[in-house]
């Protein structure tokens, strides 16, 4: 009985060990966000204080402006950030049916040695490093705008257009979206598929009307990090943006500019307003991505609550 309660007691003991442990992570994971935010926001808005040492930028200049030239001092970033909404929705837009299409196809349809071939695939696309998908982008997407503006009539930069920007980055979040689609399909409970095929439901009518309706919210948590890698994707965006000055750019075919592909443009300053600016740009967007996380997930908790 002794025994029993020193047992008892040690066992306590650990558990609330491990619980402040944990605790204690997930403050440590906690205050690197808070950390990043704090010191871009610190760099971000110091361009715009009376006291700057190389000059003061007009806030409400540099929110709406049209006109992005580092030579002459000129930054407004209004347009480039229409510019990265439209690339990321669009891509998105493009890439989410096909990976949820993709992910119902793995789980529900394909044999299971195929599904386990084709999801290794996924992993793997995921894998991929950014820098890989941007050679790919300059290298294929870019020929294939060419060649497809010419049959328009249209002249393009060489194939770098906001149309090769939208296609490389809805290969780019394909893997996520379907990753996050297949999580969330495989979680819905089987006795839902058997209640509705015992009804009289075909095999694809429960697929499309009792599974995908019953893992909306998880396939919409996977477009909502898709659409976060989007914004946030710098390097292959800038190898076939083509960093247009001005804007905003509405033709598929013309260059465009994003948040990170100006971010990433002209690195090498260590100081100045040129190097600074892109603080200012980067605080821009976390506000971007914040925003559109949060009306997402909005929409998710509407869609969720839907019957």
């Amino acid at each position: 009985m002794i025994a029993d309660k020193k047992y008892i007691k040690r066992s306590k003991s650990f558990d609330r060990f491990f619980e402040y442990f944990f605790m204690a992570m997930a403050m440590l994971s906690a205050s690197f966000i808070v950390i990043i935010v704090l010191f871009v926001f610190t760099k971000g808005i110091s361009p715009f204080m009376k006291n700057y040492e190389y000059g003061q930028v007009n806030l409400f200049e540099f929110l709406t402006g049209n006109v992005y030239r580092q030579d002459m001092q000129i930054y407004g970033v209004g347009f480039i950030i229409i510019n990265t909404l439209i690339s990321s929705f669009l891509s998105l837009l493009i890439s989410f049916p096909i990976s949820v299409l993709t992910a119902l196809f793995i789980t529900k349809i394909a044999p299971k040695q195929l599904s386990g071939i084709m999801q290794s695939v996924i992993e793997l696309l995921a894998s991929v490093p950014s820098i890989v998908y941007g050679v790919f982008g300059s290298g294929v997407i870019t020929v294939f705008v060419m060649k497809l503006s010419n049959l328009f009539g249209v002249t393009t930069f060489g194939g770098s257009s906001l149309l090769s920007v939208v296609l490389l980055l809805s290969i780019m979040i394909f893997p996520t979206l379907t990753s996050m689609s297949i999580t969330a399909i495989k979680a819905v409970d089987i006795d839902l598929e058997k209640a509705s095929l015992a009804l009289g439901a075909t095999k694809m009518q429960t697929n499309f009307n009792i599974v995908l309706k019953a893992a909306k919210s998880g396939i919409f948590a996977g477009a909502i990090l898709g659409l976060g890698r989007a914004f946030g994707e710098a390097t292959a965006v800038a190898m076939v943006a083509g960093n247009k000055l001005f804007g905003p750019t509405f033709n598929p075919f013309d260059i465009t500019r994003t948040l990170t592909s100006t971010m990433l443009a002209g690195l090498k300053e260590t100081t100045g307003l040129d190097y600074d600016i892109r603080f200012s740009i980067g605080l821009v967007l976390i506000v971007v991505i914040f925003t559109s996380n949060a009306l997402l997930n909005y929409a998710k908790k509407k869609v969720g609550n839907m019957s």
